[in-house]
């Protein structure tokens, strides 16, 4: 990956010069590839995302937005302090290094912020994982068994014996396709030393994303068995490997 920064008066853009040389401020704006007919919607996370065909292939465009009460006060603005500490810059650099380390997550191409007065807006481009379903589709459609369950705590695992931790792990951020599983959605995350408290805690908010999406419709002990126990073990020797 070659960063590189470009400034302007309204904000600036960080993008890896190696999968473009050049990304202007027109691939953040969904209607310019309305136009050329390079866009398509798609559902996921506050807002959804815009699917876009740049000439650096297929990716994915994000645009920022705040959740909760909150979302009601500031919309999609964030409280400046400072261009590193954006919320796109910092998901860019922490997927440079998802990147480094051969961990299947998003491959980052370019972030841009615009700010006014105290606050940014903020956009994110990542490389479309084709033909994949997310965990909790998997679920919704009955596939979500014992393998399955072992691939993802395998997975959570490697990231997490990295020290990678993801503030938001549920079940619409596992992204499974044929050849492999990946996390998705970095945002707040970072490189953390991976102790127990914080690794635990990370996998109680996946298991409760579980929960609520219905995985113990046939009972708990049931899930146990089939979904959360094989996921368990799995994390537990892909961690200690």
């Amino acid at each position: 990956m070659q960063e590189q920064l470009r400034e302007d008066a309204d904000g600036a853009i960080l993008f890896d010069a190696e999968a473009s040389p050049q990304v202007d401020t027109d691939w953040f704006v969904p209607e310019r590839w309305r136009e050329h007919g390079a866009l398509r919607s798609q559902s996921g996370g506050r807002g959804g995302v815009q699917l876009i065909a740049t000439p650096a292939g297929e990716c994915v465009l994000r645009h920022y937005h705040r959740g909760g009460m909150v979302a009601k006060l500031m919309g999609d603005r964030y409280l400046w302090r400072g261009a590193d500490a954006t919320r796109c810059f910092a998901e860019f650099r922490l997927l440079a290094e998802i990147v480094r380390l051969g961990l299947p997550g998003p491959v980052p191409v370019a972030a841009r912020y615009r700010r006014g007065g105290l606050f940014y807006r903020a956009d994110l481009i990542t490389r479309r994982i084709a033909d994949a379903q997310t965990l909790a589709e998997c679920l919704a459609a009955g596939r979500l068994d014992a393998e399955l369950a072992r691939e993802v705590g395998a997975l959570v695992a490697r990231f997490h014996r990295a020290g990678v931790w993801h503030a938001d792990l549920n079940a619409h951020n596992v992204l499974v396709t044929s050849p492999a599983l990946h996390l998705i959605d970095f945002d707040r995350g970072r490189l953390r030393t991976p102790v127990e408290a914080w690794r635990l805690a990370n996998l109680e908010r996946l298991h409760r994303s579980l929960l609520k999406l219905g995985a113990a419709a046939q009972g708990e002990a049931a899930f146990r068995t089939t979904v959360w126990t094989p996921l368990l073990d799995a994390y537990e020797a892909t961690f200690g490997a």
